[in-house]
């Protein structure tokens, strides 16, 4: 046969359980053909490749990304960085910057909770300091946001309005009054605003190239994108470009794409919604067969639903919906033969979905087939670790985060909020791993910037590691040299590796094609002048693949 490649003479390791190394493969017309020893190749007419025992592994498969958030955020204006001690300084610097930029359409903040010291901004305090323009401060992880009155008006959110999800997304309120601080998704409507109105098709294409450029040369070839909360209108626009890049040919990397659902009020719609999506993204690279839901919300300011309280406030968090609905919401997508995709960060949001998946199989039995995926998984009861294996759930974990330092907080901010106990058991993939069940990886970043945060090289050296360290390849605000107290956590190579390839393949259900370096699959794998399998840990956010090959194309 004749073959468009042969190489030979390599360290191959395949992903493949059955047949985990080899040293020769052939490609032909964007297949693996051929995957074994070089007695094999005799079989095959070509030129031979021999690369001198180089380092070869399949294509990454990223499992929980943000695409289309990140052409959003390309686009978003951050605003100034609050510096500041207290609330005080906070109204201080702002007042400041607005008189010293007097005029300006919109004022954009972004600020760290933490600097309040506990104290609260309310939006009489914003428009004391700002009467007559927009004025919107992001919190620093993304997940809330204070407005002064005037942005309010535009969004018509008065003091009856509904909580997206009461005690998950909701509008703070004082009295019955609002405050003009909102949680999780009820605050995201106001963020992108000006992005809504301006974005133009030429701003979307530079931003998606740098992602895809990114992509090749990191040797990203899957992805599955965890959607725009709130914001289905430009995360649909940017589907519908990339759809035609894919139609066109233009587009390599596989895109799993989804429906996002923020709002319990917004059910049968946003199921509805997905079977639309379903129907108009099928293309080669990209395809929509999942529902994406916010079940919870985050540790940092108490929105994820926990089983146990929290030690300082004694709050627990809220779920979207309670195990029935998510019951409810599996048969609906069983039926059309979609998925379900969940963002889970405390133990209780990830036991409801556990117990909804029972619910829905118990009554389905065999004719159950929805893939089922909780994401993030922070923290996890005891009594549930088990359940994933048993119920077929996927679990995925974004190792970058699996470190003494998260989210620019230490190990010890994290045990006020939950106790030593508890803080010294996240992020628990190696015990999930051991389970059996399956385990994949993730970057889950929302924003592009210079990607760094979205190497997958980065994930692995924390997964294996815990820790960061003067070698690692990470932003500097983030190089805290401090490890998390797990270290019976901590994963092996060839587990980091199956994480971002095979098993990121079974998530998205095209391990038929994808995930392995076996014969009949895509041709997707990198070539490394280091042999991943023996590298050093500490550092190993440095390796990049020399060559990168899609589809049996050269890439980079």
């Amino acid at each position: 046969m004749r073959a468009d490649q042969i190489i030979k003479n390599a360290k191959i390791y395949t992903s493949d359980k059955d047949h985990p190394l080899a040293t020769a493969l052939v490609v032909k017309d964007g297949k693996f053909v051929y995957v074994g020893d070089e007695a094999g190749l005799s079989a095959y007419e070509g030129e031979v490749t021999d690369l001198g025992g180089k380092f070869i592994m399949p294509g990454i498969i990223d499992s929980h990304v943000h695409v289309t958030t990140g052409v959003g955020f390309e686009y978003m204006d951050y605003g100034e960085f609050v510096e500041c001690s207290s609330k005080k300084e906070a109204l201080d610097f702002m007042e400041k910057y607005i008189k010293s930029n007097p005029g300006e359409e919109r004022y954009r903040f972004i600020l760290n909770r933490t600097k309040l010291n506990g104290e609260e901004l309310i939006k009489e305090e914003l428009d004391a300091i700002c009467p007559d323009h927009e004025l919107q401060i992001l919190e620093l992880d993304i997940h809330s946001v204070w407005v002064n009155s005037m942005i309010l008006e535009q969004h018509n959110i008065t003091d009856e309005t509904p909580d997206p999800a009461p005690g998950l997304a909701y509008f703070v309120r004082k009295n019955g009054h609002l405050t003009g601080n909102a949680y999780e998704s009820a605050g995201w409507p106001f963020l992108f605003d000006y992005v809504r109105k301006n974005l133009t098709d030429e701003q979307i294409d530079a931003a998606v190239w740098r992602w895809i450029n990114f992509c090749k040369e990191y040797g990203i070839c899957s992805v599955f994108d965890a959607g725009f909360p709130e914001h289905n209108d430009i995360h649909e626009r940017i589907y519908t470009h990339l759809r035609n890049l894919d139609l066109q040919g233009k587009l390599p990397v596989y895109i799993d794409g989804c429906y996002v659902l923020t709002n319990r009020h917004k059910m049968k719609e946003a199921i509805e919604e997905t079977k639309r999506f379903n129907q108009k993204f099928t293309t080669e690279h990209l395809k929509v067969h999942t529902l994406k839901i916010f079940m919870d919300g985050t540790l940092k300011i108490e929105t994820a639903a926990m089983v146990t309280p929290y030690i300082d406030t004694g709050a627990s968090g809220a779920t979207t919906f309670n195990a029935e609905e998510v019951a409810y919401i599996l048969k609906e997508l069983n039926e059309a033969g979609l998925d379900l995709h969940l963002h889970t960060v405390g133990e209780r949001a990830s036991r409801v979905v556990l117990d909804g998946v029972e619910m829905a199989r118990k009554e389905l039995g065999d004719k159950f087939r929805v893939k089922v995926t909780c994401a993030h998984l922070w923290i996890q009861d005891d009594a549930d670790l088990g359940r994933f294996k048993e119920l077929g759930v996927t679990a995925d974990f974004s190792p970058a985060w699996h470190s003494g330092v998260l989210g620019g907080n230490p190990y010890k901010f994290w045990s006020t909020l939950l106790g030593e106990k508890r803080a010294a058991s996240m992020f628990r993939s190696k015990t999930l791993w051991n389970s059996g069940a399956l385990v994949t990886w993730s970057s889950d970043d929302v924003a592009y910037g210079d990607f760094s945060t979205w190497n997958p090289y980065l994930g692995m050296e924390i997964g294996m590691t815990r820790f960061n360290t003067e070698k690692t390849r990470i932003t500097e605000v983030a190089r805290v040299v401090a490890e998390l107290p797990t270290p019976e956590q901590k994963m092996s190579i060839e587990e980091m590796l199956l994480g971002f390839t095979i098993n990121g393949a079974k998530q998205l259900g095209v391990e038929a094609h994808k995930g392995s370096i076996t014969a009949g699959k895509d041709a997707d794998f990198l070539v490394f002048d280091t042999d991943l399998l023996t590298a050093e840990h500490n550092g190993f956010s440095n390796n990049k693949p020399q060559e990168v090959y899609l589809g049996g194309k050269k890439q980079n």
